[in-house]
């Protein structure tokens, strides 16, 4: 399969999953700079203090994207790093480490494609009540349009947030990621207010003149265990709550309606008002598919009275089933539901069991991986949606959150203990498509 002259390649990562030095030159914490340090809520204790080092070898590491020939390169700015108490002073040091690394981008070809949220929020927004705080909205809209200004003449495509979802839900809801709360009603307010921080981020960049700006969702099919009507009810209920909670307010103006009837009492009163500027979808979606999930009725979840069957299928490192077809299934779902958009896909990628074996790292699974799902990415293509790119994730192996630097979706392997880059097969094989443009 052929992809058409300037489909956008690239390769993506985010600020503390591998800039390390959260701290240096006047930075402020964040709210994943506190989760990390603290005993129990990361494997092995691991945190995003050195991480891959890349505030400092920033320069060998655009040698890296050169090298495999990448046309875009797709990264978040850390919030803290720019604005130490989120809000006010500005960090120069910080924000010039930006200017640095786009204008090395520039330097070399690659498109940036800026996200201003990866979930590092300032610690200090978080004592304030983070994103449960309505005021949140005009603290990030005011965090956007100062990158705006400084780096709007040399970026084209801004991502406002990176998978609200997760911030809500695991975030605020199960208190999994950072900040680690459990509350269903902060939860709710922080699907609201990043809601409309991301209406009037867009606002704040059309009235700039320039650039393109979208947001990106982390989406995935969700298929019924069985024809059962309990079972295709309980898909239904995580479609809405997963692929449709922010697309549908975004796009058609109203929050879906099975979670409006399981969960309308948490959300902040008067949010009805809010609905008409919300409607602010941008010029793009980005889409970041990992996997599918096969859902069954439960009545013992106190959720969404739903469950997770896992099927017998080849699984990642992660635990997430292979399926490629579900790429498809979403991007086609997308163009059908919401009329068409344009869109990139803003991550897609697995972990494997990678080892470093005579200078190398043979990781076909990845390779494998890769393949089947650009292939279904090229077929929907054919089918009419309107896909620009494709960002891989990762450039290199990172901190996965939660699970420390025990999982590596790299397409470079990192050896944390010395901070050498070695690239994997797959980042070799994935030069020669983004040369061909042929999969």
């Amino acid at each position: 399969m052929r992809f058409p002259d300037g489909f956008l390649w690239g390769a993506a990562t985010a600020s503390y999953q591998i800039e390390g030095s959260p701290l240096a030159d006047g930075a402020g914490p964040s709210i994943w700079h506190r989760f990390s340090h603290t005993p129990g809520n990361v494997a092995e204790g691991h945190t995003g203090d050195i991480a891959c080092d890349h505030y400092r070898r920033w320069r060998e590491d655009l040698a890296l994207m050169r090298e495999l020939g990448l046309k875009a390169y797709r990264f978040s700015v850390s919030w803290p790093r720019v604005l130490p108490e989120g809000k006010g002073r500005v960090n120069e040091k910080g924000l010039g480490f930006y200017e640095r690394l786009v204008e090395g981008l520039g330097e070399a070809g690659i498109e940036p494609m800026v996200t201003l949220y990866h979930w590092d929020l300032p610690a200090s927004l978080q004592d304030k009540g983070g994103w449960a705080n309505r005021e949140v909205v005009g603290w990030f809209s005011d965090y956007a349009s100062l990158l705006f200004r400084r780096l709007g003449d040399r970026v084209r495509l801004w991502i406002t947030l990176n998978e609200p979802w997760v911030t809500a839900h695991l975030g605020y809801a199960t208190g999994v990621h950072a900040p680690g709360m459990r509350d269903i009603f902060a939860a709710f307010r922080a699907v609201h207010h990043q809601l409309l921080a991301h209406a009037e981020a867009v606002r704040a960049l059309k009235a700039e003149g320039r650039g393109e700006i979208g947001i990106t969702v982390n989406l995935g099919p969700q298929h019924p265990a069985s024809p059962s009507e309990e079972d295709v009810r309980a898909a239904e209920r995580w479609n809405s709550y997963l692929n449709r909670l922010f697309l549908d307010p975004l796009f058609l103006g109203e929050y879906p309606g099975p979670v409006l009837e399981r969960f309308g009492w948490a959300l902040p009163e008067g949010w009805e008002k809010d609905m008409g500027r919300i409607k602010e979808p941008g010029d793009f979606v980005g889409v970041n598919y990992y996997t599918r999930a096969v859902v069954a009725h439960d009545p013992e979840d106190p959720f969404l009275r739903a469950r997770q069957v896992r099927q017998e299928a080849p699984h990642t490192e992660m635990g997430w089933e292979v399926y490629p077809d579900g790429l498809y299934e979403i991007l086609t779902w997308l163009r059908e539901r919401y009329g068409g958009p344009k869109m990139y896909v803003t991550e897609n990628g697995a972990a494997f069991p990678d080892r470093l074996e005579d200078e190398g790292v043979e990781d076909e699974a990845r390779v494998d991986y890769l393949r089947e799902h650009f292939l279904r990415a090229g077929r929907a293509m054919e089918e009419g949606v309107d896909l620009k790119g494709y960002m891989v994730w990762s450039l290199m192996d990172n901190f996965e959150w939660t699970f420390g630097y025990t999982k590596r979706f790299g397409l470079v392997y990192v050896d944390y203990e010395t901070q050498r880059r070695v690239v994997k097969e797959s980042g070799r094989w994935y030069s020669k498509v983004i040369a061909s443009g042929e999969v």
